[in-house]
C-alpha cells in the first residue's frame, strides 16, 4: 500500500478542522485510504502545521485517537516539514494573507499543492500562482466544494435530465446573522479576520468564489458582473473581545450575466435573519418547471403544477405557494464534499486522473471578485475576467 504524507498547513481553523481534517483526512484513514482505478490502495498520514502548539497537540493527541485510535504527527516548523524529502502533499487552508507564500514553499521543493480559497486576493497575483504552478510542472488544486453538495448534484440531475426546459434565470440567496461579540451568550461563529480588509477578509472575496465555479458548473461561464457591497456592521470584537472597525463588505449583491444571456442574481449577507429553506438556497426557473435547491435537499415544481395567481391586496392570499413544490428523494449516499474532492486529487496525485479544479480555476474565482469589488466601486458592469 501506497502512502501520501500530507502537510496540513491551518487545521487549527473551523474549517480546516472540522471539514479537512476530522471529515476527510481521518475519514479517509478510517475507511482504509483511496482505491485507484488499478484496484491499489493509497493510505494518507496527515502532518498538522500551525503556530499553535496547544491546538495542533490536541488535534493530534486527543482528537485523532478518538477517529482512528492512534495519535499523528505536528510540528509547529513550517519550512521544514514542507522541505522535508518524506512529505508528499502539501496543503494549506490558513488565512488568506499566507496563501502565497505557502504555494511558492510548495512550488520550490516541488511537492503537490492542494489549498482552500481564495487562492489570493488580487487576481494578477492569484494568476501568477496559478502559472508559476504550470511551469513547475507541480500538480495543484483549489477547493470547491459545493459542487459536491447534495442540493447542488440535484439540481445538476435535473439540468442534465432536461427538466427545466430553456433556463430563464438563477436566484442565489445566502448569508445568515454573525453576532458581533457585543451579544450577551453569543460567541462569535467566523473568525474576526473575515471582517478586516487589510487581513484578506470580505463578503466578495469569500462567497464570488464559490458563486463563479458554482454558475459556471451548472450554467455557464459568466460574461460580466453588476455588483455592490457594503459595510453593514461597522464594529465588531475579536477572540480576545476587543472591539476593532470592520474594514471588509459583510454584505454584497450582484447580477451576473452569462456568455449564453441567462442572468443570475445573487444575495450574500453575514448581516441577515433567515426566512428560506436553507442558510444557501439556488432557485432555478425555466420554461418546463423551476428548482429550489439548499444544501443538502432540493424541491421541484413542473409547469403542470405551477399555480395561477391573481394580484389582490384587498383580500388574503389563497394560495399557500409552498403546496405546489415537489421535494426529491434522496436516492443515494451523498458523502462529505469535501472528502469527495480529496480523494479525486489523490487519485489525481497518485495516477494522473484528470484534475479541472486546479489554481487557474481558483484565480478565476479571484478575478471575480476583484470585478466585483470594482464594480462597486465605480457603480458600473464589469467583464467577468481580466
Amino acid at each position: 500500500m501506497r502512502t501520501f504524507n500530507i502537510a496540513m498547513h491551518g487545521v487549527t481553523g473551523r474549517m480546516g478542522t472540522n471539514q479537512h481534517y476530522i471529515r476527510s483526512i481521518l475519514a479517509i484513514m478510517r475507511q482504509g485510504g483511496v482505491t485507484l482505478t488499478t484496484g491499489e490502495t493509497v493510505a494518507v498520514n496527515p502532518i498538522l502545521l500551525g503556530r499553535n502548539e496547544q491546538k495542533l497537540r490536541h488535534l493530534a493527541e486527543v482528537v485523532a485517537p478518538k477517529e482512528i485510535g492512534r495519535t499523528v504527527r505536528w510540528s509547529t516548523s513550517v519550512d521544514d516539514v514542507i522541505a522535508d524529502d518524506d512529505t508528499d502533499i502539501v496543503f494549506d487552508a490558513s488565512s488568506t494573507k499566507m496563501r502565497a507564500s505557502i504555494i511558492r514553499k510548495a512550488i520550490q521543493r516541488g511537492k503537490p499543492i492542494y489549498c482552500e480559497k481564495p487562492i489570493a486576493t488580487d487576481a494578477d497575483e492569484a494568476y501568477r500562482l496559478a502559472d508559476e504552478c504550470t511551469q513547475a510542472s507541480i500538480k495543484n488544486g483549489v477547493v470547491q466544494d459545493k459542487l459536491w453538495l447534495p442540493g447542488m448534484r440535484k439540481l445538476r440531475m435535473l439540468r442534465d435530465q432536461g427538466f427545466f426546459g430553456d433556463i430563464l434565470s438563477v436566484r442565489g440567496e445566502f448569508g445568515y446573522w454573525v453576532y458581533t461579540g457585543f451579544d450577551a451568550d453569543q460567541p462569535l461563529q467566523r473568525p474576526s479576520w473575515n471582517y478586516r480588509k487589510e487581513d484578506g477578509g470580505g463578503m466578495m472575496i469569500d462567497m464570488f468564489c464559490h458563486w463563479q465555479y458554482l454558475i459556471n458548473d451548472l450554467f455557464g461561464p459568466i460574461d460580466q458582473v453588476l455588483a455592490h457591497a457594503t459595510i453593514d456592521l461597522p464594529q465588531r470584537q475579536d477572540e480576545a473581545g476587543q472591539a476593532y472597525r470592520c474594514t471588509a463588505d459583510d454584505s454584497a449583491y450582484a447580477i451576473f450575466v452569462l456568455e449564453s444571456g441567462v442572468t443570475c442574481q445573487f444575495n450574500s449577507s453575514w448581516a441577515t435573519r433567515v426566512r428560506r429553506d436553507d442558510l444557501l438556497t439556488v432557485q432555478v426557473d425555466g420554461t418546463k418547471g423551476s428548482a429550489v435547491a439548499g444544501l443538502r435537499e432540493c424541491w421541484t415544481q413542473n409547469i403542470s403544477c405551477t399555480p395561477r395567481p391573481i394580484w389582490n391586496p384587498d383580500r388574503p392570499q389563497p394560495i399557500n405557494f409552498y403546496d405546489g413544490w415537489q421535494q426529491m428523494p434522496t436516492t443515494t449516499d451523498y458523502d462529505n464534499a469535501f472528502k469527495i474532492q480529496w480523494e479525486l486529487f489523490l487519485r489525481h496525485v497518485a495516477e494522473d486522473l484528470p484534475f479541472p479544479w486546479t489554481l487557474e480555476s481558483g484565480a478565476d474565482g479571484v478575478a471575480l471578485a476583484c470585478a466585483g469589488e470594482l464594480s462597486s466601486r465605480e457603480r458600473r458592469w464589469v467583464p467577468a475576467k481580466p
